[in-house]
């Protein structure tokens, strides 16, 4: 017999015909439908027909799924292709407003890579072609959740602030936050140099929840500092959510401490390791526990030229000139010129640290937010009752207890 080009086959040449016919099958895919022919054993030739191998349509699988509710607005909304390619994709608002988005470089993926709304229907557009040449649609929606209520979170320290090395940094909520673990993982803190320091929480005040960073030594001197609070969707309990992000950069400035000895009845100024100030001074009365000047680390936190001070307790309502906030419990370091003669040799005020005009105006001058206090030789201990920062009368470890994440 003879197959279609003329080849003769003879009964013994079933090697040769098994090869024509693995060929003609890799034909199938090159043009279409193809008819073999094949010999019998008996000689005879048929014809049979190959069907041709058909190419996959185009799947789509999304993220968030199809229809999904209670979306986290951090989510990153994907579509991706199997067996296509990507051709166009949006994902817009009910107020047509497009999602920021890009696809990867094989066109068989696209993601978001803008923060969504909150209590938002989000809707998808586009197509994809596959392999086969169809076209399908890219569509389908999905909402993201809507909390009962956002609460902000805001930082002490403004950007391009100059603050002292024993300023803590604060993040004050404005309402209370259950899961502060979840607010915790959210927050982060990078310094110019390696500086050791941990997140504490302390109990509610101004209206909400309230977390500190602290180093576990004063900051170095001149130190860079970046805080970002990436809060805006973290859940925080009870149906509330975080707000906004919020970010600042700011630097540590030259090191001042100031040691406020009470039995010596001076106040030394030590900066950048240098004395700079020795002044008399005088405390808070001895003999009465209500005005003593409490022993501890204070901190600066405002300064007044003038300063208005008002005590029904002691029956008294003064200006004082050059008054250094030290605490919010009303002690200050200012001028007296009442106490001068006992500056140096006896303690006598209301709780205050008194200094001459002369010598309060200096220490004015030279000071600023941060600037740690430490006041000793007095038999009342500086506690958190006594005022708002009152970070460093912890211990390292006590400090590190009061982490939502047992750092």
């Amino acid at each position: 017999m003879r197959l279609c080009s003329g080849v003769a086959l003879g009964k013994g040449d079933s090697g040769l015909r098994r090869i024509l016919l693995a060929l003609a099958t890799v034909l199938v895919g090159l043009l279409g439908v193809v008819t073999i022919a094949t010999a019998d054993s008996s000689g005879r030739v048929t014809e049979a027909a190959v069907p041709p191998v058909l190419e996959p349509p185009a799947a789509l699988a999304y993220s968030p799924g199809a229809d999904a509710a209670g979306v986290d607005p951090r989510t990153s909304a994907t579509v991706s292709v199997i067996d296509g390619t990507l051709d166009g994709v949006t994902l817009t608002a009910p107020d047509g407003t497009a999602v920021a988005g890009e696809p990867n470089a094989e066109r068989t993926e696209w993601s978001s890579i803008a923060e969504l709304a909150y209590g938002t229907t989000y809707r998808w557009g586009g197509s994809a072609t596959g392999r086969d040449g169809a076209v399908v649609p890219v569509q389908g929606s999905f909402t993201t959740v809507n909390p009962k209520k956002t609460v902000r979170g805001t930082i002490n320290i403004g950007d391009g602030r100059t603050v002292g090395v024993g300023a803590p940094i604060r993040i004050q909520f404005n309402d209370h936050v259950d899961d502060r673990a979840a607010a915790e993982r959210a927050l982060s803190v990078e310094t110019s140099v390696p500086v050791e320091g941990s997140w504490g929480w302390l109990p509610d005040e101004g209206g909400g929840s309230r977390v500190d960073w602290r180093p576990r030594e004063y900051w170095p001197a001149h130190t860079e500092v970046t805080v970002t609070a990436d809060l805006f969707g973290v859940p925080y309990g009870d149906g509330k959510y975080g707000a906004t992000d919020v970010t600042s950069t700011f630097e540590i400035g030259r090191s001042q401490i100031v040691k406020a000895d009470a039995s010596s009845h001076r106040v030394v100024v030590i900066r950048d390791g240098k004395q700079v100030f020795d002044f008399p001074a005088s405390y808070g009365l001895d003999s009465d526990p209500r005005r003593n000047t409490r022993t501890g680390v204070h901190v600066v936190t405002e300064k007044f030229p003038e300063r208005r001070m008002v005590s029904e307790t002691f029956d008294y309502d003064v200006n004082m000139k050059w008054a250094v906030r030290i605490s919010n419990n009303g002690e200050f370091l200012h001028a007296q010129p009442a106490t001068v003669g006992a500056q140096g040799s006896s303690n006598v005020s209301h709780g205050c640290i008194n200094l001459s005009t002369d010598n309060a105006k200096a220490y004015y001058d030279s000071a600023m937010y941060g600037d740690p206090v430490e006041v000793t030789g007095t038999n009342v201990q500086l506690s958190p009752r006594d005022g708002d920062i009152w970070d460093w009368t912890l211990s390292w470890e006590d400090w590190k207890g009061l982490s939502a994440l047992g750092s």
